[in-house]
């Protein structure tokens, strides 16, 4: 019977850094100084001729809720007001019996005029 062969295992072997590709190049010696983060990134403006720095994706200009998450709502109003009051306010069950953060999620993703109140009261907290 024939012995059956696999693929093929190949061997260690040492590499230099100048065989290895870009994205593998071995880490800096300690006599080399590391590479400081550059400035954010610019755009010229359509309207001058200096460049002007590119907004943060954190803020966004036109949506108060840009990168804030359902979770850090819910978190926030939670810590502020207890879960009494967001009972009292938005009166569903999972404020009212038991509540939790996480049974709040998974509500509050699944039913969309409850998240609009939840969203529109932290909205209203912000301004």
């Amino acid at each position: 019977m024939p012995e059956q062969r696999g693929p093929k295992k190949s061997t260690p072997r040492e590499t230099d850094a100048a065989t290895l590709p870009a994205r593998q190049k071995a880490a800096p010696s300690a006599d080399e100084e590391p590479i400081e983060p550059s400035s954010p990134p610019c755009y010229l403006n359509e309207f001058s001729e200096q460049a002007v720095p590119k907004p943060s994706p954190l803020s966004h200009p036109r949506d108060p809720l840009h990168g804030v998450t359902l979770e850090a709502i819910v978190v926030h109003l939670v810590e502020q007001h207890g879960w009494e009051e967001m009972a009292r306010r938005i009166p569903v069950r999972c404020f009212q019996f038991d509540p939790s953060v996480k049974s709040s999620l998974t509500f509050l993703r699944k039913t969309p005029w409850a998240r609009k109140k939840v969203e529109d009261w932290y909205v209203e907290e912000k301004e």
